[in-house]
């Protein structure tokens, strides 16, 4: 499987260290890249690539944000997040906002190629600094009862919160208590998210 990628830095020495990393790889093909969030939209109304590498920190916009509206846009990308900042806040952030990756710009090209090749499979990567970062952070904190891992196991197979009630025998209004539950003790905003903290924790 050849893979697309793009990336968005505004730095040309990251840019370039990144190209002469990837060049050599044969499932690699390489789409361009952009300085800014305005020419990164540009170019994807021309071509999309399978996977964007993305800074989060853009002259013009949010990386964040950015992620955000390319999502929204064309939700068949896969994004990884670029960043020198292996800080909770970031990763979360980029999460929230539809990323499926969290890579520090330190990474090594193992890493590198593992993130590409684990995201355009449709799963969920994050660097060893950053996925040590998430559980240090989170993982301890997070304290579920029995009925919320059942319900969260639930969501996670794609279930409504009608079936999910049906199955457990639970009313739909208290299975949605147990979700917005879940979503304030995993700091998600959505249920995509949710499921993504809940896997990289491995809670589920």
């Amino acid at each position: 499987m050849i893979i697309k990628v793009f990336i968005v830095d505004d730095h040309y020495m990251v840019i370039e260290g990144i190209h002469s990393l990837l060049q050599n790889e044969k499932s690699i093909e390489w789409s361009g890249h952009a300085t800014n969030a305005v020419s990164c939209l540009a170019f994807l109304q021309q071509q999309q690539p399978d996977v964007i590498l993305m800074d989060i920190n853009l002259p013009d916009k949010s990386g964040i944000d950015l992620c955000k509206q390319v999502k929204e846009k064309y939700p068949s990308i896969f994004i990884i997040g670029l960043s020198t900042f292996n800080q909770l806040s970031f990763i979360q952030k980029m999460m929230d906002s539809g990323a499926s990756g969290y890579v520090l710009k330190n990474a090594s090209q193992t890493e590198l190629m593992e993130a590409i090749e684990t995201v355009a499979k449709g799963k969920i990567y994050f660097s060893d600094e950053a996925s040590k970062t998430l559980q240090k952070n989170e993982a301890t904190h997070i304290i579920l009862t029995r009925r919320e891992k059942e319900v969260l196991e639930l969501i996670a197979e794609g279930m409504t919160n009608n079936v999910i009630g049906q199955k457990l025998f639970i009313s739909t209004a208290t299975v949605d208590t147990h979700r917005k539950n879940l979503l304030a003790k995993l700091n998600a905003k959505n249920t995509a998210s949710l499921v993504r903290m809940a896997t990289q924790l491995q809670l589920i």
